[in-house]
C-alpha cells in the first residue's frame, strides 16, 4: 500500500490525520536455524519488507487498531490489557502493550493503523515486526527513554507468554536492531551481538516464498522445542552444560550415545548449526562466498534430514535454486513448515534464476512461489507525519 492510501485509510476509519508512522523490519537469518532457543548463535538482518503503523494519540484510554485488508477496528482497554489473549487479531499488540505496562510504561491511548508489507506466514518474521513496530509506538507517546534491546524483550516476552507462540529472541531483536548493509551476529544466551558488513560483490540474496502458510501455535515447533529440551537433560547428566549450543561438535559426538532416534537427529542439527553459524561469519569476512554458499546448502540439509521441518514445497525451492549455475547456495529460513528460502544468485542472472526456477516450481507443486527484491535496512525507523 503507497503511503497515500494508508494515510487516506487512516482518516477513513478513525476521522483524523494520521501524525506518525512507527516501522520496524522483517528479517531473514542468513544461517543459525532452530538455534536461537538453545542458546546459540544466529546471523540475521533486517529487511525493507516492514510492518509500518500510522499512528495519532486520541486522548482517551483505550488503543483502537485497524489492520490492512482486515474489516473493522479492534479496541484495547488500557486498563484491561490481560483480557485479550484470544483475540484473532490484536492478540500481539495487546501482549506488548501488557508487558510495557507491566514494566512501568504508561500505555497512552491512540489510533494505529497496520500495514504490514512483510508477507504473513512465510518465516520472515511479521510477528516480531508487528511486536517491535508497536512497543516502539508505546514508548514513543509514552514519552520515556527506551533501549531498543529491551523493546526486543519485551516483544518476545508477548509473543511467548501472551500469544502462546514459544519464539527464541532472533526475530525480535533483528526487527529491533537490525542496521543497513549489515547482518546480526547474535549469541542468544548473552543478547551480546555484533554488527557485520552483508558484502557479497556480484552477488544478492533472493527471497523466496513457497506460498504454503505455516502457523506456528499450530505447527510441531514448540514440538522440537521440548526434544531438544528432553536431549540437554539427558547430556546434563554427564556434562556441565546449560544449552546445547554450549558442545563443540567433538563433544556431541562423545556424549551422543545418551541419546537415541529423533532426539539424537535432533540435537546434532543443534550443534552443528552452532557450528556452521561461526563457519559462515568467517567465511563472510574473508570475501569466501563459495563457502559461505556451501554452508548455507549443508543448513538446510540438516533442517530437512535430522530436524525435519522442511517439507516437500522447501525442499523443492531449494534443490530448484541450487541446481542453478549462477547459486552459490540455498535454504529453507525460518521456523520451517511453509515460508521461504533465500539463495546466494549473482545479480546479472537474478532474473532468469526467477524465471526458471519459478517455473520448474509450479510444474512440481501445482502453484507459484512469489519471490521479492529485498535490501538490507535498519530495524526501526520513527518519523513525523
Amino acid at each position: 500500500m503507497e503511503r497515500s492510501e494508508a494515510l487516506k485509510a487512516f482518516y477513513e476509519i478513525f476521522g483524523a490525520e494520521a501524525e506518525e508512522l512507527f516501522t520496524a523490519a522483517g528479517r531473514i537469518n542468513v544461517i543459525g536455524e532452530h538455534v536461537d532457543y538453545c542458546g546459540g548463535k544466529v546471523f540475521p538482518a533486517a529487511l525493507n519488507l516492514r510492518c509500518n503503523i500510522y499512528a495519532k494519540r486520541n486522548g482517551e484510554n483505550v488503543v483502537r487498531i485497524a489492520l490492512r485488508g482486515i474489516d473493522g477496528v479492534i479496541v484495547l482497554e488500557t486498563d484491561k490489557l490481560d483480557s485479550y489473549k484470544t483475540l484473532k487479531y490484536g492478540n500481539y499488540q495487546a501482549g506488548v502493550a501488557y508487558f510495557l505496562q507491566k514494566s512501568g510504561t504508561p500505555i497512552v491511548g491512540c489510533d494505529l493503523f497496520y500495514d504490514c508489507t512483510v508477507p504473513f506466514g512465510s518465516g520472515l518474521s511479521s510477528s516480531a515486526a508487528i511486536e517491535v513496530a508497536t512497543a516502539v509506538a508505546f514508548s514513543e507517546y509514552a514519552g520515556v527513554k527506551y533501549d531498543k534491546k529491551e523493546l526486543a524483550v519485551i516483544s518476545q516476552r508477548a509473543e511467548n507468554e501472551y500469544a502462546g507462540v514459544n519464539c527464541g529472541i532472533m526475530d525480535q531483536f533483528a526487527s529491533a536492531m537490525g542496521k543497513k548493509d549489515h547482518a546480526v551476529l547474535l549469541d542468544c544466551s548473552t543478547l551480546d551481538y555484533e554488527y557485520v558488513p552483508l558484502k557479497l560483490g556480484e552477488y544478492c540474496l533472493v527471497v523466496a516464498n513457497c506460498n504454503k502458510p505455516h502457523n506456528l501455535v499450530e505447527s510441531k515447533y514448540n514440538v522440537r522445542r521440548h526434544e531438544v529440551e528432553t536431549a540437554l537433560q539427558a547430556i546434563k547428566a554427564v556434562k556441565p552444560i546449560e544449552a546445547l549450543s554450549q558442545l563443540s561438535v567433538e563433544e556431541f559426538l562423545e556424549v551422543k550415545y545418551l541419546l537415541s532416534g529423533i532426539i539424537a537427529k535432533r540435537a546434532e542439527h543443534v550443534v552443528c548449526e552452532c557450528a556452521r553459524v561461526t563457519a559462515a561469519v568467517e567465511a563472510l569476512k574473508k570475501g569466501d562466498l563459495v563457502e559461505l554458499g556451501r554452508l548455507l546448502n549443508e543448513s538446510h540439509y540438516s533442517l530437512r534430514d535430522l530436524y525435519e521441518v522442511t517439507g516437500k514445497e522447501l525442499d523443492t525451492l531449494s534443490a530448484l535454486a541450487r541446481k542453478e549455475k549462477d547459486c552459490l547456495g540455498s535454504r529453507m529460513i525460518g521456523a520451517g513448515f511453509g515460508g521461504c528460502t533465500i539463495s546466494i544468485v549473482k545479480k546479472t542472472a537474478v532474473d532468469g534464476f526467477i524465471k526458471r526456477v519459478g517455473g520448474a516450481y509450479y510444474d512440481a507443486i501445482g502453484y507459484r512461489a512469489s519471490f521479492y527484491e529485498t535490501s538490507i535496512e535498519d530495524g526501526v525507523t520513527v518519523e513525523k507525519l
